[in-house]
């Protein structure tokens, strides 16, 4: 019996198939070591604009300058409350976002000090004209300095409130443990950065490339400093959701605010903020 026949083009089929899957696994893996090499410069948006003295800015405004422990030198800003406020004898440390500089959290600065707050508005490394490049191990020597500088100016950490602001959440969780404050306040805060890449980028393997961590949630599970949590509910940057979890996993909840506005809208940084904080530290002030 003559031996059937295989239809034309069946034969070459095997080395084409696997002549593509070669081809789209090297596409693949080019896309993954781009974003590899890539990813601080998609992760990290620092506003480099300079910024005006802190006098100019804000009353009693003074400009100081922080000294990391890699030998970097960071420009900040210190005020004291508002002359007539309530002096509450605490500052705030203000961990700012991503996408900005202190000069965007002038309007924030003036409500806290107007609740009777002092405020360091601390800029990272890259940010303005600050020297070096962001990273997680940089951002959070930053925050060491913030507080070197604010206990300089007499607020050690049990004096100073924690105000992180989406990205500066990451900051303040991982100073949590090493110099506990009296309290948080974590403002959008995500759980960790790799829940954030693989919301705005699903088709790469987010969790297992990035080297930026920013476990925000396994900090805060682990601490009983009084936290309060500040999320918008149409968030577009971190999902609301995401800044929930961040709130269910606190030992120590004070309040969980939710304010009817995205990530970026004014209200983000306005009364509503500045209330939350005195709040907590009313908070505080009863239970001690």
């Amino acid at each position: 019996m003559a031996a059937a026949q295989k239809a034309p083009g069946v034969r070459n089929r095997g080395p084409r198939m696997f002549g593509i899957a070669v081809a789209l696994l090297v596409v693949v893996t080019m896309v993954v070591g781009l974003f590899w090499s890539l990813q601080r410069s998609m992760i990290y948006f620092p506003d480099t604009s300079s910024v005006p003295a802190a006098d100019e800015v804000l009353i009693g405004g003074e400009d100081l300058t922080l000294h990391t422990s890699d030998g970097l030198e960071l420009d900040a800003w210190f005020a004291p409350p508002t002359p007539g406020a309530r002096d509450r004898d605490l500052a705030v440390l203000v961990a700012p976002g991503n996408a900005a500089n202190r000069y965007n959290r002038v309007g924030l600065a003036e409500q806290l000090q107007a609740q009777g707050f002092a405020v360091l508005l601390m800029d990272y490394r890259g940010y303005s004209t600050n020297p070096g490049h962001p990273s997680q191990d940089g951002l959070i020597r930053d925050g060491h300095a913030a507080l070197d500088a604010l206990d300089a100016q007499g607020f050690p950490p049990d004096r100073t409130l924690y105000f992180g602001e989406s990205l500066g959440g990451g900051v303040i969780a991982a100073l949590l443990a090493e110099r506990p404050p009296a309290g948080a306040v974590f403002r959008s805060p995500f759980t960790e950065l790799a829940d954030v890449g693989r919301h705005h980028y699903p088709w790469l393997p987010v969790r297992t490339i990035l080297q930026d961590r920013f476990p925000v949630v396994d900090h805060v599970r682990e601490t009983s400093v009084p936290i309060s949590v500040i999320r918008a509910e149409y968030d577009s940057v971190v999902p609301t959701e995401l800044s929930a979890q961040v709130a269910a996993a606190a030992p120590n909840l004070v309040a969980e605010r939710v304010l009817d506005a995205d990530h970026n809208d004014p209200e983000m940084n306005g009364a509503a903020v500045a209330e939350a904080v005195a709040e907590l530290a009313d908070f505080i002030e009863a239970n001690r």
